[in-house]
């Protein structure tokens, strides 16, 4: 919806205060976005609507880009605030004079690797989450919780307009919390001593600066790569310091389609940053199935593009065959196809698992729909899988 002369006037009235301080600050030498952010933050100071660290970072992107403008690009920066266009969102422009027809762009194409570098060490440096170990008491009945937010895909976007549900990376965001919380008030009655943290599975949707999936294909997005990446970054920060909190965690990443490359790094950034956590395990190799005992459980995950169901079950007798013998009750959780099956085969019982992401344009128009949920599963050391939690949208 385009907001009206009098709606804009009002968000810049409101946001007025914010942007003083950040163009303040910016002047005062600070470059990094994400300081900044936080800084506006910690000192109370906010923006008209969403005041997630994101989105108030995008904005604080965005008056920057203007402020520079202002010196770089006077005219194209006018033009832009005359016709409504965004000009942080400005990729090229054209200069039509007497004479000349000129195409040119900015010089800024993202962060370089030392700026993301340097950023994420200022994180650290500023983190302040107390690691040290969390003394567990013995359970009388303990159990397995299994969490599993599939196929997230964050930086996707599906618009109300083209597909009749909208879907970005602050949904993405949301879900993902939304879900994992519902999962931990329907389990909060059961005494949980292990978490089992599924990810990678499309966590971010695309893997490189060109907008598409690992091999090429392109994909509709929301927000450039470098933002998607710190987003996801965060996301999985936020939420595992949650389960440490209920239980020890082990964090166990599957290689997936939409983001091999990328999807691997954030996890082996995640897997350092936690490593003064002895309360938090992780498994972060690039082996495409991957298992995890639980008493007579053994459970195998993967992203499900790779072999096929049927073939799961000998794959595991073969691959995790130092458990194959002493476990009793086995499953093969898999993702990639975004709605659920469930079958039992002679030796394992295999199982899909739905996203909390909507169908793009293509998949829409496809017919690719199906109910949008977080799930989880409880599994007891010795009866196997006894509860399973489905949080829809």
């Amino acid at each position: 919806m385009r907001l009206t002369t009098e709606q804009k006037a009002e968000i810049n009235a409101f946001n007025l205060p914010s942007k003083q301080k950040a163009i303040e600050l910016y002047l005062e030498g600070i470059q990094n976005k994400s300081k900044i952010t936080r800084i506006l933050q910690k000192d109370g100071f906010e923006i008209k609507g969403s005041n997630n660290f994101y989105n108030v970072r995008r904005t604080v992107e965005k008056w920057i880009k203007e402020f520079v403008a202002q010196d770089s690009h006077p005219a194209l920066l006018d033009e832009c605030k005359d016709v409504g266009i965004d000009f942080s969102k400005v990729n090229q422009a054209w200069y039509k004079g007497k004479h000349w027809s000129i195409n040119f762009k900015p010089a800024d194409t993202g962060p370089s690797f030392d700026e993301m570098y340097q950023e994420h060490l200022e994180a650290i440096d500023s983190h302040s989450f107390n690691y040290e170990e969390i003394k567990r008491q013995t359970q009388e009945d303990p159990h397995l919780l299994v969490i599993d937010p599939a196929d997230v895909h964050i930086g996707k976007l599906s618009t109300a307009f083209a597909t009749g549900e909208t879907y970005n990376s602050e949904t993405a965001v949301a879900r993902v919390k939304e879900g994992i919380d519902k999962i931990l008030d329907y389990s909060s009655s059961f005494e949980i001593d292990k978490i089992l943290f599924v990810a990678g599975n499309d966590i971010l949707h695309t893997d490189n600066t060109r907008r598409t999936t690992t091999k090429g294909t392109p994909q509709d997005t929301d927000g450039m790569w470098y933002e998607n990446y710190k987003t996801a970054k965060e996301l999985y920060i936020e939420c595992l310091e949650k389960l440490i909190n209920v239980a020890d965690v082990h964090y166990m990443f599957n290689p997936s389609n939409h983001d091999y490359m990328s999807g691997f790094f954030l996890s082996d950034m995640i897997k350092a940053w936690f490593k003064d956590s002895k309360n938090i395990s992780f498994q972060t190799d690039l082996q495409y199935r991957k298992y995890f005992k639980y008493g007579q459980n053994l459970i195998g995950t993967t992203h499900g593009d790779g072999a096929k169901q049927q073939n799961l079950g000998s794959l595991m007798s073969v691959e995790a065959k130092e458990y194959w013998s002493n476990t009793t009750h086995k499953y093969f959780y898999v993702h990639h196809i975004h709605h659920k099956t469930s079958k039992d085969y002679i030796n394992v019982t295999v199982e899909s698992m739905r996203s909390p992401s909507t169908s793009d344009v293509w998949h829409a128009q496809m017919g690719y729909k199906s109910p949008q949920a977080i799930e989880g599963f409880l599994h007891h050391p010795e009866k196997g899988q006894v509860a399973r939690y489905t949080y829809t949208f």
